[in-house]
């Protein structure tokens, strides 16, 4: 009996030290993204000279694995259900993932791969470094910055019916900037003719198709895997096997990790057996959309009607948004 306790005893201590390790990385790259622009990398430097000094001078808390830059990106996009995939991801035994957005590949390239491989969480060379930043997607340079990195890098991007995305966009947008013009405003140069003004951001991210030549100029289609947001919904179990068959993974994630809330009204992952708490997404996620007219409706869905065609086309899929 006293061998054995000793022995959970000694089981526990690594568990908790490799938590604190995890939770040092955490706080690093939060600590990372929260300071300025000028003072962001020697923030993070520091906090990780910390952490290498805990570790090098305490027997108990070994290194686990390396950090290596990223093997699978989320990519995009904006309001497409990224941060579920993330999410739902991760639990997988050998998926470690960024919790935070990064955004090397658009705002930090600067920085250089050094410092971006310095934000990754450690990992064993069986298992898969992640990140996601949704902007990637609509970012000119982020498809050759990304293969100059590596040309063997798995894309994923969560798509969703774009016009049902631009309000979700406009709708997040106005919880934090109330005095905004309204969604019908921004979206039409002239309402009366219908003419959608694709300078705005919220309507020109759902323009996939003009999105996707761009990745397709640096990486083949068989690279990127697409994620229907409507059946992430709908199916999560369904839309991670297939998230899992694409990066090689063995299917371990299945509809037994998933519950249906109503109460947001998008599945979470049930209960795991560490936590008195199911896993759900932050308050932000599931709010309700503005209304919009019906009519303003029907205009967007002509206007996007032309690119879903050629984006199906492209990708082999339809995903039935018209």
């Amino acid at each position: 009996m006293g061998s054995k306790k000793l022995l959970q005893k000694s089981h526990y201590c690594t568990i908790s030290a490799k938590a604190r390790v995890i939770s040092d990385e955490t706080r690093a790259v939060r600590l990372a993204n929260l300071t300025g622009n000028q003072s962001k990398h020697s923030a993070l430097q520091k906090t990780q000279d910390v952490l290498d000094h805990k570790q090098s001078n305490n027997s108990n808390s070994p290194k686990y694995g390396n950090k290596k830059l990223p093997n699978a990106l989320i990519v995009g996009v904006k309001k497409g259900g990224t941060r579920a995939v993330l999410e739902f991801i991760r639990i997988h035994p050998d998926v470690r993932a960024l919790g935070t957005e990064p955004h090397f590949f658009d705002r930090n390239y600067d920085k250089g791969l050094d410092w971006y491989r310095g934000l990754m969480p450690r990992t064993l060379d069986s298992q898969i470094t992640m990140e996601k930043t949704p902007s990637y997607f609509v970012t000119r340079e982020a498809p050759r910055r990304i293969s100059n990195m590596s040309r063997e890098t798995k894309l994923i991007v969560v798509v969703r019916n774009p016009v049902t995305r631009a309000i979700s966009d406009y709708t997040q947008t106005l919880s934090k900037k109330p005095d905004i013009p309204s969604f019908e405003e921004l979206a039409f140069k002239n309402r009366s003719q219908g003419i959608v003004d694709t300078s705005w951001n919220a309507i020109r991210i759902g323009m996939y198709i003009l999105h996707l030549e761009n990745w397709l100029q640096y990486f083949r289609l068989s690279q990127i895997h697409f994620v229907s947001g409507e059946r992430l919904i709908t199916d999560p179990a369904g839309e991670l096997g297939r998230v899992q068959d694409f990066l090689g993974l063995k299917r371990i994630i299945t509809d037994k990790h998933f519950y249906f809330n109503r109460t947001k009204g998008f599945p979470c992952l049930k209960k795991p057996e560490s936590s008195s708490q199911p896993r759900c997404l932050g308050k932000s996620k599931g709010r309700t959309h503005v209304q919009i007219d019906q009519e303003v409706i029907e205009q967007l869905r002509e206007f996007y009607r032309p690119f879903n065609v050629k984006f199906y086309e492209m990708v082999g899929h339809d995903f039935r948004w018209d």
